[in-house]
């Protein structure tokens, strides 16, 4: 199954000031994940984010906060966003059939919200070099049970070109001179 852009929203998981800094490879997980929600925002997939009690956490890191100017926010005492029932009912609102997930920590929110989604018969796809944990072997383990729960793990570029469809047309124009290198 491919994902399709009016079908498919992403969801963008707890990438906050107060947990950023204790994430292995940090960097490079939020310079993917600006480069992910930069192409949803530009092919108008809906972007929803949420934030893992920001009262303690910190908001979402002003790096990504720049370019989810239109994401739809949602704060979470819950790890899995699905468990808390405001998170659960702005994406159930929107009905998507697919549902793109990046953030942090792998093994404990994009785990569980995931698992989640997949419970409530959503597509489900894990960006995975969009996600982090703080320990790399945390990550791994959760890679192979999501992939074991029917989740598919996948690339920013993958999901770039599945919602651009194909070639020649002004968005994969602008995709690719702008994103793809």
């Amino acid at each position: 199954m491919l994902i399709h852009p009016d079908k498919s929203c992403l969801l963008v998981v707890d990438i906050q000031d107060k947990l950023v800094p204790a994430i292995h490879q940090r960097e490079t997980l939020v310079e993917n994940s600006k480069w992910l929600i930069e192409i949803a925002n530009f092919l108008k997939v809906p972007v929803f984010t949420s934030e893992q009690y920001p009262k303690g956490l910190g908001h979402t890191i002003e790096a990504l906060k720049e370019v989810l100017t239109d994401s739809t926010y949602m704060e979470k005492t819950f790890f899995s966003c699905m468990s808390e029932p405001a998170c659960n009912q702005a994406i159930n609102n929107k009905r998507p059939d697919q549902v793109v997930v990046i953030g942090m920590e792998a093994h404990v929110c994009v785990l569980q919200t995931a698992i989640q989604l997949r419970q409530q018969a959503r597509e489900v796809f894990v960006v995975e070099d969009c996600i982090s944990s703080r320990n790399p072997t945390d990550k791994a383990c959760a890679l192979q049970r999501m992939r074991a729960c029917g989740i598919h793990i996948v690339t920013r570029e993958m999901v770039a070109f599945e919602w651009l469809q194909k070639a020649g047309t002004p968005e994969f124009r602008h995709i690719s001179q702008q994103y793809i290198r």
